[in-house]
This record gives C-alpha cells, structure tokens and sequence, in this order.
C-alpha cells in the first residue's frame, strides 16, 4: 500500500521562536512518522516562492509569499499562491489552521479528506490584535461565513481544548462526532527541571509568550509591584509583541516604580526558553477573562512547557487551565484578574520551597503521562485513521 499524499497548510511562519510554530513542527513531525510523509506550506520570507525543502524527516517544506500593508492585502496573497499550489497536487488529505489557508482549500480541493485545526478562530482573534475590527460588521460577517463553511465541510475537527469544542458544539453547531479534543504537548527533552538550581537573594518570576492583552501580562507587572513591599523579586518578560504593546508594558513598570526590576526580551528558540524556564523560581500565567479565553478556548502552552521545566505555575482559574490540571496538586490557580491574588501566591510559594518543590514534581510527572508531544501526534494519527487515512504498510 502506498503512502497516503497528505498536506499540512498554515497561515503562518515555521520554524519560528513562538508556540504556533511549535505546534505546527510537531503536528507535521508526526504526520511524517505515522503516514511516511507530509507536505507543510507557510509563510515565507521573501516575495518568491521557496523551492521545496526537506525540513525534517519526512516534511517537505515549501513557502508562498504573503505580502501586502494590511491583513487582507498578505491573506489575499497567499491565497493566490496558495490556489496555484493546489491545483499542481492531488491530495488524500489536507489539514489547515484558520480560514486563511482554509477557504480555498475547501473550494480547491476536491477529494480530499479535510482537517480544519481549530486553534482559535479570527471572529474572536482578531479584535486584540486590530482593535476596532469587530465594529466592521461587513467584515465580521465575511470572517463567520467563511468559518462556518470550513466547519461545515471538514471531515475532522481537531482542536485542543475542550471549551473550544463545547463552543463548536454549542454556537456553531458542529456535530461533535467529528470534533476530536487533542491538547498541545511538550518537547520533555528540552523542557526539563533543572538538576540544582542556584540559590538567590531574590525571587525570580518569569512570562513568556504574546504581549497580548488578553495573556494579562500588564497583571504580573502590577503584582511584581505587590511583591516588592515584602521581598526582593524580579520579573522577566519574554515573547512577541507590537512596539505599542512593548512600550506600553515598559510605561507601566516605571509608572509603579519595578522599571529597573523588569527584563523584557524578544520571543527566544525552545532551548533558550526552556533554559530561562530551569532559571525562574515561578511562571506567571495570567490570562484574562475574555470571550477569547472563556468562550472560544485555548490550551496555554506555556504553562504545559513550564511544568515540564519543573518551574511552578501560578496561573488564572479558567476552564481551559483546569482542563491541564489541578489546582494545589500541579499548579497554583488564582482569580482571572486579580492582582492581589497572583502576589499571594508567588510570596506563599517564595515563604514555603517544600510547596514549590511538590508542585514542580507533581506537574513535571503529570506533564509526562499525558501532555508530551508524542501523546498529541498519536491521538493525531488515530483521528487521521478514523477518517480513512490508512498507514502505509510496512513489507
């Protein structure tokens, strides 16, 4: 039996210092290993195609061009170049991250088994990141529409929260037989404890990931702010953000006085991080309560790469972190927005290091049973089986 013609399309940039990418590496990795090969197209760099590449075993690599000044302008872009792809290919599979890449796949591929990847949706996205676009109501309804025909045709919804399924289910009215919950993972050989972590004078907390403010970094700055009236602290922040996002953050640390205790670094490969992560005493994971966190779902990446790294989690009390763990047992849950309870929590765990410790144990164990990046590509597979994508037999 021949190896099935499968294809993993994405409006975005891969490798790349962010967790999309991640996701996106480790999904085609798996792919390749369990159904001998897959073809990945993203973004490029440049304004020409790339020639097609083997970018890791078994992945071949090509990348279409995305440009224009606005949003629309690169999507229309790559959809040009996207259609010219296709029609060169027939495919036994396509699997697809937004509507983006998906609108003419469901139009241009024909035959094809489709897998819409349900990370997040631009109908809610989109506004923390264009402010004002949900006021464009002509736009609102094309972005929906769209949506709702990609949901409509896939064969396989993959989507790794299950509030993002409910969601599905409930709003958009996707049968949940087609829905498959699968969480993201965790490279456990890079992200790992650190064997003896250095004492220090001061308590090191750690953010990682989008300046957007949806994440509530703003929160972790004002709780730096808290925790300094009774302990030295510091805060690193690192992850990708627009200047005004940047500068914003910067202007409220010096407004509160911790400027000089704040380190902001741009979004860094995986060993780096992981090696920053066995460097803290504490992650922060703040995220706030939004549609985007409440209603659509997520699954926080950062806080699975930090339990993993053996770094304890303070992390907002929302339905799509609970869906990670346990609250006391693998991480410290607060209330969604409260400053006050997220300085509580880093100067419970600074006063008690046996807490820390069984937490950082706890998580790292839990992290390992369920979360790797292995499990995903397996569940991954399975569904791909499901569907009728069979595995090449090996003579």
């Amino acid at each position: 039996m021949r190896s099935p013609r499968l294809a993993y399309v994405s409006f975005d940039t891969a490798p790349a210092p962010k967790g999309a990418a991640t996701h996106i590496e480790s999904f085609a990795r798996a792919l390749a290993g369990a159904f001998g090969g897959v073809e990945l197209v993203t973004i490029a760099p440049g304004t020409e195609p790339s020639s097609s590449k083997q970018r890791w075993p078994g992945v071949l690599h090509t990348e279409l061009p995305a440009l224009g000044e606005s949003l629309i302008d690169r999507v229309l872009c790559f959809r040009r170049f996207l259609a010219h792809w296709l029609r060169e290919r027939r495919l036994d599979a396509i699997q697809f991250r937004s509507i983006f890449e998906g609108f003419p796949i469901v139009e241009l591929a024909a035959g094809s088994r489709l897998i819409f990847e349900v990370n997040g949706l631009a109908s809610i996205e989109l506004k923390y990141r264009y402010p004002g676009v949900e006021d464009d109501w002509e736009l609102m309804r094309k972005l929906v529409a769209q949506e709702q025909g990609c949901l409509e045709a896939a064969h396989l919804i993959v989507t790794p929260s299950a509030v993002t399924r409910g969601y599905l289910s409930a709003v958009r009215q996707v049968t949940s037989k087609k829905v498959r919950v699968i969480p993201n993972g965790v490279d456990v050989e890079i992200f790992y404890p650190a064997t003896n972590p250095p004492a220090t004078s001061e308590t090191r907390l750690l953010y990682f990931g989008t300046l957007s403010a949806w994440q509530g970094v703003e929160l972790g700055i004002r709780a730096l702010a808290q925790v300094r009236f009774r302990i030295p602290a510091t805060l690193k922040i690192i992850g990708t953000g627009s200047h005004g996002e940047r500068d914003a953050l910067v202007a409220l640390g010096r407004k509160l006085g911790v400027a000089a205790h704040l380190n902001m670094l741009e979004a860094v490969p995986q060993a780096e991080l992981a090696a920053h992560l066995r460097e803290s005493d504490m992650v922060l994971a703040p995220l706030t309560w939004n549609d985007r966190n409440l209603i659509q779902g997520c699954c926080p990446l950062k806080i699975l790469e930090s339990m993993a790294a053996g770094a304890p989690v303070i992390a907002s009390d929302l339905a799509v972190v609970r869906e990670l763990g346990c609250d006391e047992e693998h991480f410290l849950l607060v209330k969604p927005g409260s400053v006050d309870q997220i300085a509580h929590a880093v100067l419970r765990l600074a006063a008690d290091r046996a807490l820390a410790r069984r937490i950082s144990r706890q998580a790292r164990e839990h992290i390992l049973e369920r979360f790797t990046w292995r499990h995903a590509g397996d569940a991954l597979a399975a569904a791909y089986e499901e569907i009728g994508i069979s595995r090449p037999r090996i003579c």
